[in-house]
């Protein structure tokens, strides 16, 4: 039986991966610094560890001698509001540079035979993400590098390191940059949600004819790949021969109020879009208004070149299930309150 590591497991994707993974009869064992707040730990894992990964001792004991492979999906991260402030950077960086740098060296050490790395879109320059009608997000773009945020250059960098260790210790690696992955059972409201999460959120709690608000003007555009797909998108780039980092999202390119719109006519609610920029956001919030880069999009040829597969589900299914996902969390929270 393959023995599989997942390191973030108690997190949104590496909860989904170790799903799909345990379903398919293969050892999983888990560990974050947090248990998965969704999923029950049978469904995900046989084995989940509680421990903070930036503590090498930590990273010792989870990866053991005659590991297959090793997903490194823990990262210090969350959606515009904890990543675009600025209030996170150190932590952002020290945290998830310290568990990269742990990783790396202990699948060295006990001889893995294979590692996925998470890095993100992020990581490209903001000079070629400046026309939210013609963004620039493919692979061969990475360099000069200029990401528009701190989690943007930590990903360059420990991409930079895993390539490293490949070349210099012949670690097996596979690296992948998500292009804003969603879905059920994942964060959705406190900060670190991501847009389509903080979209259905917000019209789920809305009355039927109020308003919901947008950041800034709501032109950024931004293209959203459904959880399953990405899970399926990952596990084939696993079982490719491609070690070189590699764009795993979707081609569908939206703006975030056409994002919003498509969260209010699912609801079928009657509201309105407000958008919030400028003086009236910082009065509001206090601070300045969090948008990221204009526009980015996934840019797949490589990837159906190297793996021969593409991603085909439009946008509005997984934002369907996701609503309605949403929107039952949001229902249980209101009857919380109300008991």
């Amino acid at each position: 039986m393959k023995k599989i590591v997942i390191l973030g497991g108690g997190g949104f994707i590496g909860g989904h991966l170790g799903k799909r993974l345990k379903k398919e009869g293969y050892h999983v064992r888990i560990c974050d610094i947090k248990k998965h707040e969704y999923f029950q730990h049978s469904e995900i894992c046989d084995e989940f560890i509680v421990g903070d990964l930036t503590d090498p001792s930590v990273v010792k004991l989870v990866i053991e001698d005659g590991v297959d492979e090793v997903y490194q999906l823990a990262a210090d991260m969350g959606g515009a509001l904890y990543i675009f402030t600025g209030q996170h950077d150190a932590d952002v960086m020290h945290n998830s540079a310290t568990i990269n740098l742990n990783v790396a060296r202990e699948c060295v050490l006990k001889k893995v035979g294979k590692v996925f790395y998470s890095s993100s879109a992020c990581m490209y320059p903001e000079h070629n993400q400046l026309d939210p009608d013609n963004p620039n997000c493919e692979e061969s773009s990475a360099y000069p590098a200029n990401p528009d945020s701190e989690y943007g250059w930590e990903k360059l960098f420990s991409e930079r390191l895993f390539l490293s260790y490949n070349r210099n210790y012949n670690l097996d690696v596979r690296i992948a940059r998500f292009h804003n992955i969603f879905g059920p059972q994942g964060t959705w409201e406190g900060g670190k949600e991501k847009s389509p999460a903080a979209m259905c959120r917000k019209v789920a709690e809305e009355n039927n004819n109020g308003n919901i608000e947008v950041w800034g003007n709501g032109k950024q555009t931004r293209s959203f790949l459904y959880i399953d797909e990405c899970i399926e998108a990952v596990l084939r780039l696993m079982d490719s021969d491609f070690k070189y980092p590699v764009n795993i999202g979707s081609e569908e390119m939206v703006s975030i109020n056409e994002l919003a719109q498509m969260a209010i006519d699912i609801s079928q609610k009657e509201l309105s879009i407000m958008n919030l920029e400028g003086e009236e956001f910082y009065a509001k919030y206090g601070f300045k208004c969090p948008l990221g880069v204009k526009g980015r999009n996934s840019h797949n040829k490589l990837y159906k070149e190297k793996v021969g597969w593409e991603v085909s589900q439009p946008l509005i299914i997984g934002m369907q299930k996701t609503y309605q996902w949403v929107s039952e969390q949001v229902l249980k929270r209101k009857e919380a309150i109300s008991i």
